[in-house]
């Protein structure tokens, strides 16, 4: 269960890092509400995580999976660059979760 608590927060780490932007400073109401709600819910979601996952694995998948999705939103829908070092870089990320994943018993 603790994975999947894990999975959530990285997703509303997404989340929660899409609305920021949106939110333009916090200067819009509605991204304000939903980054302060999703921020909120993905640190619960963590803390319940790191109940039974060891305190590295679970920060830096967490983190992994939030700095990884927001490179894809910020490709996707903001029209942010895309090279050929950003894709090496995300990929680098990606294998470093993998490897903690796998590490973890």
């Amino acid at each position: 269960m603790a994975w999947i608590y894990l999975l959530a927060a990285g997703v509303l780490e997404i989340v929660w890092a899409f609305a920021m932007k949106q939110s333009d400073g916090f200067s819009k109401l509605t991204p304000s509400i939903i980054t302060l709600v999703t921020m909120i819910a993905s640190f619960w979601l963590l803390s319940l995580a790191m109940r039974t996952l060891p305190l590295g694995t679970a920060y830096t998948i967490w983190t992994g999976i939030g700095a990884v999705g927001a490179f894809v939103i910020g490709i996707t829908f903001l029209g942010e660059q895309v090279s050929a070092m950003r894709i090496a870089a995300a990929v680098l990320i990606v294998s470093g979760l993998v490897l903690m994943k796998l590490s973890s018993s």
